[in-house]
């Protein structure tokens, strides 16, 4: 259960305000949809949009016709990089998109010594990535150079904020310096956004800070 309930709920409240980038707002769909504990407060903030929206007086739209005809002209946007054909069960529909093959199909390379990654590269401005630990392995104690936001496909972990599961989102930023643990009877599988670089803090990931480019 997280602790930094202040930065959930300003990531909850810009996905219903449509202003996330398209990684942190996959990312929350799929909280929603794996679990409950938000969808009424989410769509509580919806339909507060809607009617201040409502409340709004129209505007007269000056050259209505050549607008329409830009609008139409324009290339469909490119919001992802999948296709979202992907069947796997652990897989939220709102994250197929972006990882469009099953897990175990994915070109996972070795971080560390029972932690895989897989990379999906830059989307809209955030770096998006599955991570995959092995139970019972520690990641190296890390620090934040900006957001890191973490969704649980997978088993679960603790760490100094709180004990997360599958459905669960954990919050971290440059005030948070904490040390991931994954549970000790299954794989923790994760989908995690990040704006800005990670930094090690501990010994060990200090050791290990040059081969982790």
């Amino acid at each position: 259960m997280e602790k930094n309930v202040t930065g959930l709920d300003e990531l909850l409240a810009g996905f219903a305000a449509g202003t996330l980038a398209a990684p942190a707002r996959a990312l929350v769909g799929a909280h929603l949809e794996l679990s409950g504990r938000n969808r009424s407060y989410v769509a509580g903030l919806e339909e507060m949009a809607g009617a201040a929206l409502e409340a709004v007086a129209p505007v007269a739209v000056t050259d209505r016709d050549h607008m329409l005809a830009g609008i139409f002209a324009m290339e469909p946007a490119q919001t992802s990089r999948g296709t979202g054909t992907s069947t796997d069960p652990r897989l939220p529909g709102s994250l197929r998109e972006i990882v469009d093959k099953p897990l175990d199909a994915l070109p996972w390379k070795t971080l560390l010594p029972g932690v895989k990654e897989c990379k999906f590269g830059e989307i809209d401005g955030c770096s998006a990535s599955l991570l995959w630990v092995r139970a019972g392995r520690a990641m190296p104690a890390h620090t934040h150079e900006g957001t890191e936001l973490t969704l649980v496909l997978q088993g679960g972990f603790k760490d100094v904020e709180g004990h997360f599961v599958r459905g669960d989102i954990a919050f971290a930023n440059d005030d948070i310096d904490h040390k991931p643990i994954a549970d000790e009877d299954e794989d923790c599988i994760c989908f995690a956004v990040t704006e800005g670089s990670l930094r090690l803090t501990g010994p060990i990931g200090r050791f290990f800070a040059p081969f982790m480019r």
